[in-house]
């Protein structure tokens, strides 16, 4: 999940200056945490609601729930994101993608079912990516209504207004603020420390928690109720997945340390807190959150929450920017605009119909729930199974690609895989209540992906049909050469092995050829990032005609100025001046005879008509180029 405002490191921590390190570690607090941070405002909350409304003995349910969040932090954040999956990394990056690929690698026969568990856990990716910030904001403003009750009815606008002016400002870029959200978040997470602090001496028994066997009696004691609130529970840990997401960006060690012995220490402290509380001033039930403050620091605690839940829900956002960048180079979904929104850090970018299809998604459910309490059930589903299909694509890397025996990479991830699905039983049984959004939320995203990917192969192989092989014509053509015209002439194509189809019609239709041409490939690897001297790849296919591959990260966005600029660089000099640009579009159109249902194929039709120009997406400059259309029956 890259921040717009944090240049990437491959392995920070290692080999830098102390400075560095600290800079990295406090970069990971306002990035990182801010899911997982804010989620004292309203997991323990939630929890310990279910169980009192179903006459669960309040010491039973405060100790046995406090247990089950301790345990839960530790086996499913710090065991398995922050001690295992931050060392299976993919060339320095983490993330569904990166793990997905690092999988793939190793075990070509499950690639398959790794593309599916990507697709699906990218999914769900973005149904928290919607909740996020709606539950989050939501439960900040929400603390208007303890300092004056009578601002109940202003939450809901406050909160749109809010969601409104974050979304907008995304089209702006976060560079000039987001060197702030380092420090306000270490502010945050010393306000969570000291809140429970102040509260840990009222009743010592909340100690207890720390003996696992609490919690497991809870949930074994008390049947369905135990499962309502096991669902609940695991709303203590969303945001986990974005330790493993921003491993590229902040390197192992920072994020292990800021981890280790500073964010989980406050958010437990927090926790327990809220629950020796609740032992001593049952009442406070309403919101122990913001109870553990007196009653002149509400306010200011009201205004360092709202914007706590920004920043958290600003990294949400980001990241669903580079997921969609990723799954764009992976070819899972349609070229979609990308725009830099800064000339120095390559990884602050906008995706404009992204950004707007959030925005409208996120009023939409903050206006139909209206509380956090009610989007809570939704939250915990979608959490759940992006977790446990983490646990799946890890358990590949940890056997095939860290070369474990079979039983001892089982021992450790099937426990854990167990564990979550578990968790993520007790949250199907809040479908009924809100789970069946980010189902709905998962279900249309990777509809769409598999569709995509389907219909590009059935598309790739009618292409197919009509092309030539780019020797026996490149043979052909200088054996018997056209009417040459100056210049040079770049030929984008995605399979350097045959003509592109612009050639052909260019032939076809003006009988004329270039001095010089060149066949322009832009490759997207499975690997997160390509070392600069490995970008370019330039090959002579006869005397007037050179195969360029241009190969891209699936973190990284194409662009043929520059591709042109390293080539210079190689010693192959290419005047923009007096190039042009030669592309296809292709008119899609249904046929009886294909491989997909007819509402696939018309759903394939319709986004590949949705698609991003060619030009300004590889930004290739407008004034050069020349289009061919050609129909394509699929």
């Amino acid at each position: 999940m890259p921040h717009p405002s944090v240049p990437t490191v491959h392995e920070a921590g290692n080999g830098h200056s102390s400075r560095q390190f600290w800079a990295l570690a406090l970069g990971t607090l306002g990035v990182v945490y801010g899911d997982i941070g804010t989620s004292p405002l309203y997991a323990f909350r939630e929890a310990i609601a279910a169980a009192h409304a179903q006459g669960a003995a309040t010491f039973t349910a405060i100790v046995g729930i406090l247990s089950l969040m301790t345990w839960t932090m530790l086996l499913i954040v710090t065991l398995k994101y922050v001690l295992v999956l931050l060392n299976a990394d993919n060339k320095g990056e983490g993330g569904t993608f990166a793990l997905m690929a690092l999988g793939q690698s190793v075990a070509r026969r499950s690639a398959r079912v790794l593309l599916v568990l990507g697709v699906a856990g990218a999914a769900f990716f973005y149904g928290d990516a919607v909740i996020t910030p709606a539950i989050s904001v939501l439960s900040a403003v929400e603390g208007l209504k303890l300092i004056a009750p009578h601002m109940e009815s202003v939450v809901v606008p406050i909160t749109l207004l809010i969601l409104v002016l974050l979304f907008t400002f995304q089209a702006r870029g976060t560079a000039a603020v987001a060197q702030f959200f380092g420090p306000i978040m270490c502010i945050w997470f010393a306000v969570l420390a000291i809140g429970g602090l102040v509260n840990l001496a009222d009743d010592p028994r909340v100690f207890l928690a720390l003996n696992p066997l609490y919690g497991i009696e809870f949930v074994l004691n008390h049947g369905f109720i135990g499962l309502v609130v096991m669902g609940l529970i695991f709303l203590a840990v969303t945001g986990a997945e974005a330790l493993y997401a921003d491993l590229g960006h902040f390197g192992r060690k920072p994020i292990q340390t800021t981890w280790l012995f500073f964010v989980q220490p406050a958010l437990l402290i927090n926790y327990f807190g809220q629950g020796a509380l609740l032992l001593t001033a049952p009442e406070a039930l309403e919101n122990p959150f913001y109870r553990l403050y007196p009653d002149w620091a509400l306010l200011p605690m009201v205004v360092l929450a709202t914007i706590a839940t920004v920043i958290a829900s600003q990294a949400v956002i980001t990241g669903a920017f580079s997921f969609t960048r990723q799954a764009i180079q992976l070819g899972l979904v349609p070229r979609l605009e990308i725009r830099h929104t800064s000339e120095t850090i390559a990884g602050q970018i906008y995706l404009p119909r992204v950004n707007h299809l959030l925005l409208v998604a996120v009023l939409l459910i903050t206006l139909t729930f209206r509380n956090s309490s009610n989007l809570a059930a939704a939250y915990g589903l979608s959490v759940t199974a992006t977790m446990l299909i983490d646990s799946l694509m890890a358990f590949f890397v940890v056997w095939r690609y860290w070369n474990w025996p079979l039983w001892k990479a089982a021992s450790l991830m099937v426990p854990i895989a167990l564990i979550e699905e578990a968790f993520l039983t007790a949250n199907l049984i809040k479908i009924p209540e809100g789970g069946w959004l980010p189902l709905l939320a998962a279900w249309l995203i990777g509809l769409i992906a598999l569709t995509w990917v389907r219909g590009s192969s059935s598309l790739s192989k009618a292409t197919r049909k009509n092309e030539a092989d780019l020797s026996w014509l490149v043979r052909k053509l200088e054996a018997k050469p056209p009417h040459r015209v100056s210049g040079t002439a770049i030929f984008l194509t995605a399979d350097p092995a045959t003509a592109p189809t612009s050639l052909m019609h260019n032939l076809k239709h003006n009988h004329v050829l270039h001095e010089r041409n060149i066949i322009l490939t832009i490759k997207a690897e499975d690997t997160p990032h390509v070392p600069r001297q490995e970008r370019i790849q330039i090959r002579k296919v006869g005397d007037t005609f050179t195969l360029i591959t241009a190969h891209y990260g699936f973190m990284e966005t194409p662009s043929v100025p520059k591709i042109l600029e390293q080539c210079r660089r190689k010693g192959f000099n290419i005047d923009i001046s007096a190039t042009s640009f030669f592309l296809s579009r292709r008119s899609l159109r249904s046929t009886t005879k294909s491989d997909m249902p007819v509402w696939q194929e018309q759903l394939f039709i319709w986004l590949a008509s949705t698609a991003a120009d060619a030009t300004e997406y590889f930004r290739i400059p407008t004034d050069r180029v020349v289009e061919v259309g050609t129909q394509v029956l699929v």
